[in-house]
């Protein structure tokens, strides 16, 4: 369990944006000496070894294509580091897995190499919102992974599951919710617009960010910790000192595995899910193979595969895997997704971390 537990947190410690800490960048593990290879990147640790294990060992079977798997250090550290080597014309890795801001940046460099829909046909199994692109319709990148942050509580707390995220401010939970820390990683910004503000687009002026960090705030009292440390709240959770919040779907599921008198709920205005795409370096000279392992990565099995290995949510259209209910539970849901506003923490970066620091955090 701890492999696959290690595997859920790393890739979200390494893609998260604003999270501290790096990881080092790890020497690349080649599979096989072939005529044709191709470097990948990701989030290092257990996250990197499942996938070395249960993905790139079949795909070089399958494909001749040898994959040398290069270990990412934190979704900001290694897009610099691509940019940096692409002005050079070099690419540390030839595709990688981008969090979605980081997507969004390298897009205004042109740093992505547009990727051919025709040489990968199956992006036609993709949840539409999993394919990113740029401006002018060209495709930039190809949903890699998902998961979900969820409504979490404590049963022995609260006997009944909450039904919605307004239940967060409610008056009974005060100084019991443990939330994550940053408005780039905890997405309450979107949480409260969905819930109380019709959806996603009130946050698109100024004054409906305002007025959604207003009504954010009004929870202040109810909040016991603001969290970096996944463990930490994980912790309190489960003993029940801090017996509601947001976490992990899928790490949750694993504490109930584990015994723990804890529920993961998606509330009617759903989760929120969280992703990363696979994304190719301008200065990659390895275009074909790119295509060919992105096609790859959209087959409905792989996708199963992932979910079943290392807990992350199918980018592909749910009937198209053989995923069972129990399966597919364990790392997502048939309600209609929270999607984060990733353009807002691009282009409105510095005005959300101060009004955040003033109004939440502060």
């Amino acid at each position: 369990m701890s492999d696959i537990f290690n595997a859920r947190i790393g890739r979200r410690t390494v893609l998260g944006a604003g999270l501290a800490g790096a990881s080092m960048l790890a020497m690349p593990a080649v599979l096989r000496a072939q005529d044709k290879s191709l470097k990948v990147g990701v989030y290092g640790g257990y996250f990197k070894d499942s996938f070395d294990k249960n993905i790139f060992e079949d795909f070089t079977k399958t494909t001749g294509i040898a994959i040398e798997s290069i270990a990412e250090p934190t979704g900001e550290a290694w897009l610099v580091q691509l940019e940096q080597a692409a002005k050079a014309g070099a690419a540390p890795a030839d595709v990688s897995m981008m969090s979605q801001v980081a997507m969004l940046k390298g897009q205004s460099t042109d740093l992505w190499a547009p990727l051919d829909l025709s040489k990968l046909p199956n992006a036609v199994n993709l949840i539409e919102r999993f394919v990113n692109k740029y401006p002018d319709g060209r495709v930039a990148g190809i949903g890699a992974v998902s998961w979900y942050i969820t409504l979490v509580s404590n049963t022995d707390v609260f006997k009944d599951a909450p039904t919605s995220w307004s239940a967060l401010w409610e008056k009974d939970k005060e100084d019991k919710l443990g939330l994550l820390a940053l408005v780039s990683n905890s997405f309450l910004l979107e949480v409260t617009a969905k819930t109380f503000m019709g959806g996603t687009n009130a946050l698109d002026t100024d004054e409906g960010i305002i007025k959604a960090l207003e009504k954010l705030a009004e929870l202040k009292p109810n909040v016991r910790l603001w969290y970096r440390d996944e463990a930490q709240f994980e912790q309190a959770l489960k003993s029940g000192e801090i017996p509601m919040g947001q976490y992990y779907h899928d790490v949750t599921g694993l504490a109930i595995a584990d015994g723990f008198h804890v529920r993961s709920t998606f509330p009617k205005e759903g989760g929120i899910q969280d992703s990363g795409c696979w994304a190719l370096s301008r200065a990659s000279k390895k275009t074909e193979e790119a295509h060919v392992f992105i096609n790859y990565m959209c087959q409905p099995a792989i996708q199963a595969t992932l979910s079943r290995k290392v807990g992350t949510s199918p980018t592909v259209q749910r009937g198209l895997t053989d995923l069972t209910d129990q399966e597919f539970a364990a790392v997502s849901s048939d309600v209609e997704p929270i999607v984060p506003r990733y353009d807002l923490y691009q282009t409105k970066s510095d005005f959300l971390n101060q009004k955040w620091t003033e109004m939440i955090a502060g």
